[in-house]
């Protein structure tokens, strides 16, 4: 299992490279399964579940190339099963994404209950409920969701969310583009990711109105076609490193970046004193003011608001302001599971329910830790570049999921970062 040996206190200073979001190429790839044609992504993540997801399209039966590195070529045409099985749900949520567009263009699809991280119940009842709505069979079988269109096809239909689901309102987005008739989608998500996904499915023949608002509609259409479409920046990697650049009081230049997509988070970096100015359209500078920084309370909600994928770094970012800040989580349940590992560096941070009150400014020392999911790993680097001394961070296989080449990014502005293998760190460990 992969580590990483961070020697923190170094300024951070130069430019990076925002890739392209995680979180909007993998509904976009489930998306290719809509069509027989040939589907195009570019800007891809080279991340972990980006090839869970390739693997998982490959396995249905779909033709997957990739000319450039972060280019997909996709096509579906010969599906040959209509199952996701455990194997790759396991480790990766978004993998239940490949429901909505096999029960859309076949009139079944069996996906095995999802894994992912561990941070908190995240049920796709709400997914299931959706397709009920459209005209589906939904049943349980032996942890296996079983879905089908009764009369070969879903019908649409007025869908209401109970609660905000991102994974929810791109799965039944995907299915009722196909669907005969119309569907709004009530209480749907807002996010940029929705957004892009309409993008791509407008570009296949979709008929989508709404996406970015709460409510959505769409008009269904018999079959969708082929289409070539660029993936938004990574909008929970921009941020990260613009809490990297403040909390080592250095100055990074981001570039490909999409400042619009994350203004809630800059609004609230910006009240903390991290200075933060655009330098064109999708290029920030970013330092940290000479006043430092000044610690300020923050709740995660859905988009527009705090993102709940940036709690974890803004957390470590509150260690090193002064004065008392509470975080508040709304979204997930348990992801406050990166605090334990920042107050063994030294942070002074007490938990109660759904609140963490951080005292600032500590200092931080390094130390073993280990990450629990995806952004508590990316809290924890940010926490051990500002820390003095050697942290040693267990089980990253968890950022691999959702940042690309972090290591090298970080080496190029300055971070004494290196990734080791379980081998290499016993050695390190006898020297």
């Amino acid at each position: 299992m992969d580590k990483f040996i961070i020697n923190g206190g170094k300024p951070l200073k130069g430019k990076i490279e925002i890739s392209g979001a995680k979180n909007s190429a993998l509904p976009c790839l489930a998306a290719t399964l809509l069509s027989s044609e040939v589907v195009i992504l570019h800007n891809v993540p080279y991340v972990k579940d980006l090839i869970t997801q390739r693997r998982l399209l490959e396995d249905l039966g779909a033709t997957v190339l990739t000319p450039e590195l972060r280019t997909h070529k996709v096509k579906a045409a010969n599906i040959e099963t209509f199952e996701a099985p455990y194997e790759l749900v396991k480790t990766m949520r978004a993998s239940v994404l490949a429901l909505g567009p096999l029960l859309a263009r076949f009139g079944q699809a069996k996906v095995s209950l999802p894994g992912g991280c561990a941070i908190g119940t995240r049920p796709i009842d709400l997914h299931l409920k959706a397709f009920e709505q459209l005209g589906a069979t939904v049943s349980l079988e032996s942890g296996d969701v079983v879905a089908r269109a009764p009369k070969g096809r879903l019908i649409g239909a007025d869908v209401h969310f109970e609660k905000v689901t991102v994974t929810g309102t791109e799965n039944v987005m995907m299915a009722a583009a196909l669907a005969s008739g119309k569907t709004t989608i009530h209480n749907a998500a807002q996010e940029p990711e929705i957004e892009d996904l309409a993008d791509l499915l407008n570009k296949m023949g979709a008929r989508i109105k709404g996406a970015g608002t709460d409510q959505i509609e769409i008009e269904g259409v018999e079959a969708l076609g082929g289409a070539e479409h660029t993936i938004i920046p990574d909008r929970i990697e921009t941020g990260t490193f613009i809490v990297a650049a403040a909390i080592t009081g250095g100055e990074l230049e981001i570039k490909n970046c999409e400042p619009a997509h994350l203004k809630a988070v800059i609004e609230k970096l910006r009240e903390t004193g991290v200075v933060i100015e655009e330098l064109n359209p999708t290029t920030l500078l970013v330092k940290c003011g000479d006043n430092g920084l000044t610690a300020k309370d923050v709740t995660t909600e859905p988009h527009p608001l705090f993102p709940t994928d940036m709690q974890a770094q803004y957390m470590a970012l509150m260690t090193q302001s002064e004065g008392v800040s509470t975080v508040t989580e709304t979204i997930f349940e348990n992801r406050f599971m990166h605090a334990s590992e920042l107050i063994r560096m030294g942070a002074k941070i007490e938990i109660s329910g759904n609140t963490a009150r951080v005292h600032g400014k500590t200092e931080l020392m390094g130390a073993p830790v280990q990450a629990s999911d995806l952004r508590a790993s990316a809290s924890l680097v940010l926490a051990a570049l500002a820390a003095t001394g050697e942290t040693l961070i267990d089980r990253v296989y968890h950022i691999d999921r959702g940042y690309e080449t972090i290591v090298k990014k970080l080496r190029n502005v300055g971070a004494e970062i290196e990734r080791i293998t379980d081998n290499m760190a016993m050695a390190a460990e006898e020297v």
